[in-house]
């Protein structure tokens, strides 16, 4: 792409009061980045959303030069600029309204016919999560997918190493621009991640790792993926953040169950509990539920049980699951004659003991 389109979506990116929906607007609307700004000023006044405010800044060249200067810093420090049109940016991301126009990566990423997965998690990763991490990025390594993280403490970090260590491309979302890494105490893992995947953000040289940035940056761990997989969650989190976002995307969201009274399950459990999340207790499931299986039957661990015990209630709701084949989370209630809460935790119930399985879309069906 020339330089000129590439400063002139730099010089969007940097407009106050545009977002990436409305930028992608004007673009659809003028043909390029470099177009908007060749507009007549009224043509733009007329544009729904587009008022005296944002053209005033649109005709301001000092975003001109602000857009020069980052793209000559990129270019001094060997880090890629990927404009959203760019065969290179992931494609997954591109689906999603808000994505943004430009990206910056360092380091070796190639997505092309690569299956992506985010895994993320709390930052007070227990010794069972950290077990969790390295067995999941295991029994994934024969995809051969890149792991999406945010190189953050915990879950993130030990999801990226297990990457690392198994072969396998792993990309991590910054917060901030590229001229820095936070937190400093994961420096040390920068060069051997660079080898095989890297480092992606949208954010310019000068952005800071503020709590804002962080809620912008899910949005790209959630958008690039086919998945999110939450691996341990306290009530509240980031990583629940992400999943909210993935679930608004219409991506799978995955979580791993815990016992009741572990702090960092009620987050997962929670998930699961509320239908947001199918539950993971190995990559089998995952495997499964996004077809990554190129085998007739279903992998090893989702197979249907025989001889389960199910009490009354549980039998009502699996007869009426297998008369009416795949159905709905509120059918199923309905004609069960249960609250939609209680059939939740019915279904989650008999999908533990391998008689039922979600599918994507809230629906679920008898194995």
């Amino acid at each position: 792409m020339r330089n000129e389109e590439v400063i002139s979506l730099l010089r969007l990116q940097a407009i106050p009061n545009i977002g990436e929906i409305s930028a992608r607007k004007l673009i659809l609307r003028c043909g390029s980045a470099e177009e908007v700004f060749g507009e007549k000023r009224s043509t733009l006044l007329k544009l729904k959303g587009i008022g005296k405010t944002i053209t005033h800044h649109l005709y301001d060249s000092r975003y001109q030069r602000m857009a020069e200067k980052e793209l000559r810093f990129a270019s001094e420090q060997g880090i890629e600029v990927i404009p959203f049109s760019d065969d290179r940016y992931p494609p997954y991301l591109n689906h999603c309204p808000d994505a943004p126009l430009i990206l910056f990566t360092r380091g070796h990423i190639d997505l092309k016919g690569k299956k992506v997965i985010s895994i993320v998690g709390t930052r007070n990763m227990t010794r069972q999560g950290g077990d969790f991490c390295r067995r999941i990025v295991q029994e994934l390594k024969s995809l051969d997918p890149v792991i999406v993280s945010g190189f953050a403490y915990g879950v993130d970090i030990s999801v990226h190493r297990a990457a690392v260590e198994s072969g396998l491309q792993t990309i991590a979302c910054l917060a901030h621009g590229l001229n820095q890494i936070y937190p400093r105490a994961h420096e040390r893992y920068c060069r051997s991640m660079e080898k095989n995947g890297g480092f992606l953000t949208e954010f310019w040289s000068d952005s800071k790792p503020e709590k804002n940035n962080f809620l912008k940056r899910n949005r790209i761990i959630a958008g690039m993926s086919a998945a999110t997989v939450v691996i341990e969650s306290a009530e509240k989190g980031g990583s629940l953040v992400t999943a909210e976002m993935a679930n608004g995307y219409n991506r799978d969201v995955f979580a791993v169950p815990g016992r009741p009274e572990d702090q960092f399950s009620t987050g997962t459990n929670h998930l699961i509990r509320t239908q947001k999340a199918h539950l993971l207790t190995s990559a089998a499931d995952l495997i499964y539920h996004l077809n990554w299986d190129l085998e007739e039957s279903p992998p090893s661990g989702i197979q249907k049980k025989l001889f389960v015990q199910l009490d009354s209630t549980e039998q009502k709701v699996l007869a009426e699951l297998e008369r009416a084949g795949k159905s709905k989370l509120d059918d199923i209630a309905m004609k069960s004659g249960l609250a939609v809460g209680r059939t939740a935790s019915v279904l989650l119930s008999l999908e533990m003991k391998g008689v039922v399985r979600p599918l994507p879309g809230k629906y679920f069906e008898p194995i």
